[in-house]
């Protein structure tokens, strides 16, 4: 079946979805495979679920009724379907890719601009090669913009995304020590980031460009670079400060205020504006969307917790967020310091040098104690009495209860695997 029949298929359903079992009436299921699942054998399941149509690639389940629907490959017609719908509309598509920061980044655009514009976001971490797709479906006639997270752990995904996607413009928050495994080294990392900007080039669309950040500046070759940041060549000039764990950022004598934590959060803060800024947003808007930010659960969250301050940034983890999360800590945050630091994941052979490196940045720090969690943090070296190191989260909190330490500052770091938020429920 050609794309535009498809999509005249996908025009008089519900929607689509890839999970039998979650199935609403009428959407059309999509029979993915994977490396231990075959999406073609629940595609029956699907529709007594409900489902108006099912889609597979084997042969073995062609023509057995009407609703089912045969291609040579699903995910490439899923891919393929999202394209073609993408391209039937003239909304605005904006890119984020990144190492760190991308569905902060993402939520903070999204709150700015829809004070001024109808606008559509990722779900969740909906990023990849199937993902994107899904979010793109969502796209509709009255949608002004729509805020798509790209996510890569590879060299080509990320063009890959870019030309299903077709974003007008689009972003790199930073390059950083993630996915270390799948892009074989930080260079691997820098050259599938960097896709964002070459497709952003080739395709007249515009860079929103950290001037302050000098992999970025020398990885963009676009001539519609929009800049900004701390660098006074800036077309958008920022200065900030902290006020009360408050990052205020300022611009053009304008004061923005906005209620995360984190120094590393300015240049995410700073995106935001200057995109609102470049759709003609006042900035009476930009700070109405900087107020009625949200951040998703367990990332950058200051919580009280008895009498201790929780510094919460448990989501995800790399080394370079790892180490930001740490410094801002340390630059903050002068006595009563705790650190409870989770493993980092997706790192390959780079994994114990990484965690090790970790140990050796903090191994002289004034830190009460500190708290290693994860089989990867137990397996590295440290003599210093202040640190514990336990295989699990529910190992440390068969030992240590936070909330019996008094009036603490408490900074929790790792990746969301290791489910360190537990540790402030015990």
């Amino acid at each position: 079946m050609d794309t535009k029949k498809l999509h005249s298929l996908f025009t008089s359903s519900s929607g689509v979805s890839i999970d039998s079992r979650k199935i609403s009436n009428d959407q059309i299921f999509f029979s993915l495979k994977g490396e231990n699942f075959d999406g073609n054998k629940f595609a029956l399941e699907a529709i007594k679920n409900g489902a108006k149509f099912s889609i597979v690639d084997s042969e073995e389940y062609k023509n057995i009724n009407d609703q089912i629907i045969y291609v040579e490959d699903c995910l490439k017609a899923l891919q393929d379907l999202s394209n073609y719908h993408r391209s039937l509309f003239d909304t605005k598509l904006i890119g984020v890719t990144g190492s760190n920061g991308k569905t902060t980044t993402k939520n903070l655009i999204y709150s700015v601009l829809n004070q001024k514009y109808k606008v559509i976001k990722t779900v969740g971490n909906l990023n990849n090669h199937i993902g994107v797709p899904i979010s793109l479906l969502n796209i509709k006639e009255d949608v002004d913009i729509a805020i798509i997270e790209m996510g890569a752990n590879h060299v080509g995904e990320i063009e890959t995304l870019c030309k299903i996607a077709m974003p007008d413009i689009g972003l790199i928050t930073n390059y950083g020590l993630a996915h270390l495994e799948g892009f074989g080294g930080f260079e691997g990392v820098i050259k599938g980031k960097t896709e964002m900007f070459d497709y952003l080039s080739q395709n007249y669309g515009h860079i929103i460009l950290n001037n302050d950040d000098v992999l970025q500046v020398e990885n963009c070759k676009g001539d519609l670079a929009i800049t900004f940041g701390e660098n006074v060549d800036s077309e958008f000039v920022f200065n900030y400060k902290k006020v009360n764990d408050v990052l205020q950022i300022e611009n053009e004598g304008f004061k923005y205020k906005c209620n995360i934590y984190g120094d590393y959060n300015f240049s995410n803060i700073a995106t935001s504006i200057t995109i609102g800024k470049f759709l003609e947003m006042s900035n009476y808007d930009i700070q109405l969307g900087l107020d009625s930010f949200e951040n998703d659960s367990n990332r950058s969250q200051i919580i009280k917790y008895a009498t201790n301050k929780i510094y919460l940034d448990a989501y995800n983890a790399n080394p370079t967020s790892m180490k930001a999360a740490i410094l801002n800590f340390e630059n903050s945050i002068k006595e009563n310091k705790i650190l409870v630091l989770g493993d980092m994941f997706e790192l390959g052979s780079f994994s114990n040098r990484e965690h090790q490196d970790i140990i050796n940045y903090i191994e002289n720090k004034d830190y009460i104690k500190v708290y290693l969690v994860g089989v990867n943090f137990y397996e590295c070296i440290t003599s210093k009495k202040k640190f514990e190191k336990y295989r699990s989260t529910k190992d440390m909190s068969n030992s240590v209860r936070l909330k019996d330490f008094k009036s603490m500052n408490i900074l929790i770091k790792g990746s969301r695997v290791i489910g360190l938020e537990a540790l402030i429920s015990v």
